[in-house]
């Protein structure tokens, strides 16, 4: 089981992310790819993290704008699960651009 972070560790970590935000027991990022085909790639390789960390994140696709949220549900809010997953996601935004 992971361990809830608390607001102090949830801003220390925001702090560390590109364009993430909290948003009540979720941290929210939207990104604008460069197309469709670019945003869906980066779906996929997301997909992949998310399945190695059994830790699966909420996606929103509109044409080639994501948007990320992650929250530990189990737990009843944000854990080091999704901070580490948000990392993993700004690295494949970053890789895709």
């Amino acid at each position: 089981m992971a361990e809830l972070l608390s607001d102090d560790e949830v801003s220390a970590a925001l702090a560390g992310l590109t364009g993430w935000e909290r948003e009540g027991d979720s941290i929210v990022r939207t990104a604008e790819l460069s197309s469709f085909p670019v945003a869906i790639a980066v779906v996929g390789r997301v997909a992949e993290d998310a399945e190695e960390r059994d830790h699966h994140p909420d996606i929103d696709i509109r044409w080639r704008t994501l948007t990320f949220r992650l929250s530990t549900h189990s737990e009843g809010g944000l854990t080091a699960k999704d901070t580490e997953l948000a990392a993993q996601i700004d690295a494949r935004i970053d890789a895709a651009d």
